[in-house]
């Protein structure tokens, strides 16, 4: 009567083990990603230091002071927030005291005021560097010709601007804003659902012991 349910018990048993184990190694994921954004937290509160000569992704995040002056230049893409809706990221082609051209993400601006104004200007940033993975295989070319981008592609505006391929988010400027409102670079938008993938192996781990014990069940009312 036994050898019945070993092979269901065996098979309920085994699977319940490995949708547990994925269950802890989500956990330990989300404690491996907690652990990077604290870090990447800490890297971007730092005290801002003078643009490298050599400037590489690794960097990424490096708090970063610069002034010189905007060209007049722009890209704009397409965004929004919660408090004004949508709107565009203004990046700007920016030549720095000693020569160099970089872009600069200065920030948001709403959709009626995209066409306004913008001549070149002096300004002192304080912000990090940035090498945003927002271009997927989804994402739309941008239209030039209305100068909406879809995604902030660091090599691509920098060839559409004749910049270095080095960005700058703007989290705090001094000098004329012409309305452009900063949003610096945060960790909200790094993705940590861990939590939510570890639940969901151990629902379902619990699940497979149900059906397991329903399975043995069912074979033992058939032996009366």
């Amino acid at each position: 009567m036994m050898k019945r349910y070993l092979f269901p018990l065996f098979v309920g048993i085994l699977g319940c083990a490995i949708l547990i184990s994925l269950g802890m190694w989500q956990l330990r994921r989300m404690e491996w990603k907690q652990d990077m954004i604290s870090g990447i937290e800490q890297r971007i509160g730092g005290a801002p230091v003078g643009l490298p000569a050599a400037v590489d992704p690794s960097m990424k995040y490096l708090p970063v002071y610069v002034s010189g002056r905007t060209t007049g230049q722009e890209i704009d893409v397409l965004s929004g927030t919660k408090e004004r809706g949508g709107g565009y990221q203004v990046v700007s082609s920016f030549v720095t005291d000693d020569g160099r051209r970089i872009l600069v993400d200065r920030g948001f601006i709403d959709q009626d005021h995209k066409r306004a104004p913008r001549p070149a200007v002096r300004l002192e940033i304080a912000g990090n560097l940035h090498w945003p993975e927002e271009k997927g295989s989804a994402t739309p070319d941008p239209n030039l010709d209305a100068n909406i981008w879809f995604a902030r592609d660091v090599p691509a505006m920098a060839a559409q601007l004749g910049t270095e391929p080095i960005l700058i988010v703007a989290a705090e400027t001094r000098g004329d804003a012409q309305g452009i409102e900063p949003i610096p670079v945060a960790v909200e938008g790094i993705p940590n659902n861990h939590l939510s993938y570890a639940v969901q192996w151990f629902m379902i781990a619990a699940v497979w012991a149900g059906m397991t014990v329903a399975l043995i069940w069912r074979i033992r009312q058939r032996q009366f």
